[in-house]
């Protein structure tokens, strides 16, 4: 449930219909009270007075900022939130002249906040329940927020009411020229950034909190990993993506324990593992006959199987998962506007509030005239690049029937190593015009700005990773080409991944920028807060969900024809889970991270993938020799073994369908909690719709 907001303050920005009403037995000891420490802006609320404040974000301001702007910046953080503030704790650095300015948040603010964003704390009974603020005194350990929110939280909510600060009548920023007026409905934020005033803002690492993580981490030699203690460092969306990563690569090992057995016990697979490498047409000792039954159909059969079966197991280690850290109950509200949406002030109808409104259907013409023949035009560079790899792939065969050399057999792989560096690079310059193109949509909330931005680039990704794998097969019906395309695929892609993941990354880091971050002892902490700033930004964790999406396409729609591939990605993930530990403690910075419940649209992307992978397994066996010779032995017309195709096909996918109802999202616990939970959270709002009825 979401806090109400008050009228305009006299910084223009929300207000809350009260300011931090204390407790009576707070207010005995403290009334008279109003600092936190030197330095720091003063409070009104005596129960959040605190002799020792820790900085949560640093705020960096532009080179020619003047001080007055500072001064100005900082009482607007430090005013209460029914005056028009962000109701946080300012400090300006070494002096009033230095280009920084530390923010922290007091206990009141924080505690607003966490039931702002519907999260759940543990109650005094020991049940988790939907925070209220009315209430927070039977909420376990709401007087000592080190322990009643994590670290990531709290620097979260920092963030986040920065970001929900509104101007709510027109307002001149000292130090600055009339054209940076805020305008009534601007957000002030945003504003100041586009006037340059802020040129960054991040969370401070906590070293002694990150050194003991990084120990229990990636620098030990345990396998199990300490996803509370990233949680509670990095937040629930990091913490759920290498939950993920954990449990997918485990989920590994009977794939690629599966995938040896076949490799080592079937002759004709050897054969085509040896092809596939080698190129050449050399043959291992067959031995006895194959069986009826070959390696390929027990593959496809326990792929389809498996890709439904993980996906199922994650969303209930999800759910428990996001219980445990109070997510899971994030409830849907009608949000403020993102701080980059731009329209024209008006009322909104569905709240009632001036806000800058944009049309519906004007999103829609963007979409519909830009947005489409953008990601148009990027597919068919793919479609490009591809009939490209097939003209370089018929150059190299044609070489190598007239030289039959060594060099000719190794040229015979370049087409794919270029073709693989062409999908890489179109890739990267893709995710970035799809930013542009969704920021220029404009959407209102977030969660819309983050479902367009990802649905453009899954489909991108599908059709630039998935489309000459899919031609090949289904068009060209060259299995042997398959083969080696796939296994190019995978061992020239891990190579590239390992190198410019973790080898770049620990050389830069070792001989670059870690002299730079040298410490000393007597250093001053507001020098240590600014070296931070020198450290690259976090890129997110979008590339990493789209390399597991990329491998897990990999091994469910094409790994019978190369029952090693889930050899291949659990050897790359084994250290993809320390290299990743590595790299976002040592070498970004700090980067927010918004509570989540699950996944999201990733969780869809790869359920999606389960289910196509019928489609093709069942389609890919079609072109095995040894089924087509039984289909022939057996005089079965070619109409015939379509129809059986398609009947297997809806048998497999009917099997998965009751897979997935018979392994519940949650676990029954975990359902019980949650209704509970909702029921709960339903009569206190039914209670405050009586008080406020009665008032």
């Amino acid at each position: 449930m979401s806090v109400s907001r008050g009228e305009e303050g006299v910084f223009g920005g929300r207000g809350e219909t009260a300011q931090c009403p204390e407790d009576k037995m707070e207010t005995v000891s403290k009334v008279s009270t109003t600092t936190v420490g030197p330095g720091w802006t003063k409070v009104s609320c005596p129960c959040c007075v605190s002799e020792k404040v820790e900085p949560m974000v640093l705020v960096k301001l532009g080179e020619k900022v003047r001080p007055e702007t500072k001064r100005w910046l900082i009482r607007l953080i430090g005013t209460p939130q029914k005056d028009g503030g962000a109701g946080l704790l300012g400090h300006p650095g070494e002096d009033a002249d230095s280009d920084i300015i530390m923010v922290s948040a007091p206990r009141c603010t924080l505690l607003r906040a966490t039931e702002d964003l519907s999260l759940c704390k543990t109650y005094c009974n020991g049940d988790m329940e939907a925070f209220s603020y009315k209430n927070r005194h039977n909420f376990k350990d709401s007087d000592n927020m080190e322990t009643f929110l994590t670290l990531a939280e709290r620097q979260y909510i920092v963030k986040y009411e920065l970001d929900s600060l509104w101007a709510q009548k027109d307002l001149r920023i000292p130090g600055l020229p009339d054209s940076h007026t805020l305008q009534r409905r601007d957000n002030i934020w945003r504003k100041l950034e586009s006037a340059g005033v802020i040129k960054d803002m991040f969370p401070l690492h906590n070293e002694d909190q990150l050194k003991d993580l990084s120990e229990a981490w990636y620098a030990g030699n345990q396998l199990a990993q300490p996803l509370d203690g990233v949680n509670r460092y990095f937040g629930s969306s990091v913490a759920l993506y290498f939950s993920f990563l954990d449990c997918y690569t485990w989920s590994l090992l009977p794939p690629a324990i599966l995938g040896l057995a076949i490799t080592y016990f079937s002759g004709e697979v050897q054969n085509e593992m040896v092809d596939s490498i080698s190129g050449s047409g050399a043959k291992v000792d067959e031995g006895d006959p194959e069986p009826a039954v070959s390696g390929h159909i027990i593959q496809a059969l326990f792929s389809m199987l498996w890709s439904t079966v993980v996906m199922e197991m994650w969303k209930r280690r999800s759910s428990s998962l996001s219980f445990r850290w109070g997510t899971l109950h994030l409830a849907e509200r009608f949000a403020e506007p993102r701080p980059a949406f731009k329209g024209t002030l008006g009322v909104n109808p569905v709240t009632g509030r001036m806000e800058p409104l944009f049309p519906e259907w004007q999103r829609d013409v963007r979409m519909a005239l830009v947005s489409l023949p953008a990601v148009g035009m990027f597919l068919g560079l793919v479609v490009l690049g591809m009939l490209c790899f097939y003209w370089g792939e018929a150059k190299t065969n044609q070489l190598h029937k007239d030289w039959d050399s060594l060099l000719s057999q190794t040229l015979l792989y370049v087409p794919s190593v270029l073709h693989i560096v062409y999908t890489n690079v179109l890739a990267t310059v893709y995710k970035m015009m799809a930013q542009m193109l969704t920021e220029y949509e404009n959407h209102r909330e977030e969660s819309a700005f983050q479902k367009h931005l990802t649905a453009k680039v899954l489909v991108f990704t599908f059709f630039n990773y998935f489309a000459v794998l899919f031609h090949i097969a289904f068009f060209k019906q060259d299995v042997p080409m398959l083969r080696k395309r796939l296994a190019s695929l995978l061992i020239v892609t891990q190579l590239i991944n390992q190198v410019t993941e973790v080898v770049i990354p620990f050389l830069v880091d070792r001989f670059i920028t870690a002299t730079s971050r040298t410490e000393s002892e007597d250093e001053p902490e507001v020098d240590k807060f600014r070296k931070q700033s020198t450290m690259p930004v976090f890129p997110g964790l979008f590339a990493e969900y789209i390399e597991l999406l990329v491998q897990f396409g990999y091994l469910s729609l094409f790994s019978c024809v190369y029952p090693l591939t889930a050899v291949l990605l659990l050897i790359n993930n084994l250290t993809e889970i320390r290299s990743d530990a590595y790299k976002i403690c040592k070498l970004f910075r700090k980067p927010f991270s918004p509570p989540v419940a699950n996944m999201g649209v990733w969780q869809t992307a790869f359920e999606v993938l389960s289910f196509v992978s019928v489609v093709s397994n069942c389609w890919l066996l079609l072109l095995s020799p040894r089924l087509q010779e039984l289909f022939y032995e057996g005089g079965m017309s070619t109409t015939n073994v379509l129809l059986l195709a398609v009947l297997v096909e809806h048998v497999l996918i009917l099997v998965k369908v009751v897979l997935t109802v018979l392994i519940p999202d949650e676990p029954d616990w975990i359902r019980k909690k949650r209704e509970h939970i909702e029921y709960t959270s339903m009569q206190a709002l039914r209670q405050q719709k009586l008080l406020a009825e009665e008032t």
